[in-house]
């Protein structure tokens, strides 16, 4: 397996892990000192335990759901282009998501996103 098919691999695992909200399976995808960013370096979380707790909740939410709109590759690197739909505390809404991940041996070994502004469902 090449590693733009197992990068993709990787990475449609894990999406298709958080869509079906399993954590553990979703978490799998990710290697033990994985590291989530922000879009320009700022630490989100380290390790296992803190990327758990970090989506532990949003995995609670009713109506999460990753829409994967594009997807480039090059060697390891894997770009999504994403809307998900989520609850925010203000309701429910879409977020616009770039995410950027680095895979090796299998695993996501970091993981940046640049959110867009949320956008809220008008009230009928």
């Amino acid at each position: 397996m090449s590693s733009i098919t197992s990068s993709e691999t990787v990475v449609q695992t894990q999406l298709d892990a958080y869509n079906a909200k399993d954590l553990d399976a979703w978490l799998d995808t990710y290697a033990s000192d994985a590291k989530q960013f922000e879009l320009g370096g700022k630490l989100l979380a380290q390790g296992h335990a803190e990327i758990r707790a970090r989506t532990a909740q949003r995995f609670a939410e009713p109506n999460l759901h990753a829409q994967l709109l594009k997807r480039v590759t090059m060697g390891n690197v894997v770009i999504d282009h994403e809307t998900v739909t989520r609850t925010f505390p203000e309701g429910p809404g879409t977020v616009e998501l770039v995410c950027v991940y680095v895979v090796s041996s299998g695993k996501i070994q970091s993981a940046s996103f640049n959110f867009g502004p949320q956008v809220l469902r008008s009230k009928p």
